[in-house]
């Protein structure tokens, strides 16, 4: 008598909304193991906001605003949002990184959501901007900076920063899942942000610029996510830059989410 063999599908089975955000939440837990592992790892968020902040202040403060109590209102923010935006690069290389060691080859194997591994990377990095956040905010505070915003504002000025480099992020996470190396990754968003920051009312006001210059700093999104930040900052205002900011963010997921999604699943 012949028995039969019961084949199993090659398929996964369909994973429901919550254990897609379980599967995330876990995936997003290993990627702070990692870090506490690797603390090196933390270094762009922890040195970069002091020796930008002591740096620029130092040198540009006498010139620009005539000293440097005056000039940190203006560069704190132009500060954070240069360091916490740049710290989104590490999601697209790490990502990168884990493709090429082929650790998502073996997540394929585990009965998790596909998408889990790249929505737990995204908000690890989360925690990162965070962190980097806070610090800039501390070291301006040590020099001497007294936000006129309040506590609540500039809460509120570091969860936009937050949201918006969240939404960056999901550039570089898809250039993570399509370039060849974790090197290439690094240098195109280093060519990306590089203008974009520097080129920008960051760290100096826009009237100051040849006038050829000044049409693009002013409708440069890192200059809108500046004037947002220091009108919250500075003065507790709400102004057209926050809505600008937002709405470029929701822009940026929009566009960048659904493709690097496919492409992912593509590549996984």
């Amino acid at each position: 008598m012949k028995t039969g063999i019961v084949r199993r599908s090659p398929l996964k089975k369909r994973t429901s909304f919550r254990q897609t955000v379980r599967n995330s939440l876990t995936m997003a837990y290993r990627g702070l193991l990692k870090i506490r592992r690797t603390p090196e790892q933390l270094f762009d968020v922890t040195l970069q906001p002091i020796i930008f902040t002591l740096m620029f202040t130092y040198i540009f403060g006498g010139a620009i605003s005539g000293d440097v109590q005056s000039y940190l209102p203006v560069i704190i923010p132009g500060i954070l949002v240069q360091t916490v935006i740049a710290t989104s690069i590490v999601t697209g290389v790490q990502l990168r990184e884990d493709m090429d060691k082929g650790v998502f080859d073996r997540f394929k194997s585990l009965p998790i959501a596909r998408i889990a591994p790249l929505a737990g990377a995204l908000l690890a990095d989360t925690i990162r901007y965070a962190l980097a956040t806070v610090l800039t905010f501390s070291m301006g505070y040590m020099m001497g900076l007294r936000p006129e915003g309040g506590l609540g504002n500039v809460a509120l000025a570091g969860v936009l920063v937050i949201a918006c480099s969240w939404a960056v992020s999901w550039i570089f996470a898809f250039f993570g899942v399509i370039a060849r190396t974790a090197a290439s990754v690094s240098g195109i968003s280093m060519l990306i942000l590089f203008p974009l920051t520097f080129l920008s009312n960051a760290f100096v006001p826009v009237e100051t610029l040849p006038n050829w210059l000044q049409w693009f700093v002013n409708i440069n999104p890192i200059s809108h996510l500046v004037s947002a930040v220091r009108d919250l900052v500075n003065e507790g205002t709400v102004g057209q830059d926050l809505v600008i900011s937002l709405a470029g963010a929701a822009v940026i997921v929009a566009i960048f989410a659904p493709i690097t999604v496919r492409a992912y699943m593509r590549r996984t």
